[in-house]
């Protein structure tokens, strides 16, 4: 039995500078992963197959590991296959990327269990085919991505290391938001960020990484906000009492503050459950690369 976590991803900051030919969005963002963690196992010698401890998920061919999964055996058509397990700790629909990340977590399990590793390179490129920021999650280091998600630059290690270990409280109300969706209705407000514009705040930063990287942006938040105002009246709220910003990952509806130490989360999940309902979702985690 194989076994790879599948941390999940934070957007620190995410600018959206164009509409490309092919429907995808041109982006550029600052990503680095969580403590948080799907965990996917591999029990080779079964049939290729996967199950999962949360039964909303889909576990057929719509599902990212085994799109993952065909994807590798495209390449390797002697792949040793077997039978996955998906047990879930990343919510669904909050822009955390966990489907994204189980699939590289596939990629890699797959690989190991080769014998003979494609390694992280190739590993990359197989990710992208399946989905836009599926690539990142193979290495899975603090980096920016552009494109459409797919062109990765792993960022310096001084910025690597301001990042590493700084705390971060989660909160997801009790809808998720497709990412799909998001898009559409920033297409629809026509609200681009000139790409030299993006690349020159990102710069400035990189220069003074231990500033707070989430005051870049997402430039999904406005057109989110403006459909679904549950989200901004509670985190409005939230930096009343908390003290601290809250913005938007990615397309959402999760949403994160860096916080300091003997930081009140007793208090926040109180105000969460008022805001949003006893369902909602509060996690106390760390940026881990």
């Amino acid at each position: 039995m194989l076994v790879s976590a599948a941390h999940a991803k934070l957007n620190l900051s995410l600018a959206i500078t164009g509409r490309r030919s092919d429907g995808f969005h041109e982006l550029v963002s600052l990503v680095a992963l969580i403590d948080l963690a799907d965990t996917l196992t591999l029990d080779v010698g079964r049939p290729l197959g996967l199950t999962c401890d949360d039964a909303t998920l889909p576990v057929d061919g719509t599902n990212l590991v085994l799109k993952a999964a065909a994807a590798y055996m495209k390449r390797r058509p002697s792949a040793t296959v077997g039978h996955f397990h998906l047990t879930k700790k990343i919510p669904h629909g909050a822009g955390l990327g966990g489907g994204s990340a189980d699939a590289a977590a596939a990629l890699r399990l797959l690989d190991e269990a080769s014998g003979d590793p494609l390694g992280a390179d190739v590993l990359e490129g197989l990710a992208a085919e399946v989905g836009s920021d599926c690539a990142f999650f193979v290495r899975g280091q603090a980096a920016i991505m552009r494109g459409r998600g797919e062109r990765l630059e792993v960022l310096p290690a001084a910025a690597r290391a301001a990042l590493a270990g700084r705390k971060v409280v989660l909160v997801k109300p009790l809808f998720g938001i497709p990412t799909p969706e998001a898009y559409g209705l920033l297409a629809k407000s026509g609200a681009y960020r000139p790409a030299a514009q993006a690349e020159a705040e990102l710069a400035a930063w990189l220069s003074k990484p231990a500033a707070d990287p989430s005051a870049l942006g997402n430039d999904l938040a406005p057109p989110v906000f403006a459909k679904h105002l549950a989200l901004p009246v509670a985190l409005e709220s939230f930096a009343q009492t908390t003290g601290v910003p809250w913005r938007m990952t990615g397309s959402g509806s999760a949403c994160f503050a860096f916080v300091p130490a003997g930081f009140d989360h007793a208090g926040l999940r109180k105000d969460v459950s008022r805001a949003w309902g006893a369902g909602a979702w509060v996690q106390e985690t760390t940026i881990s690369a």
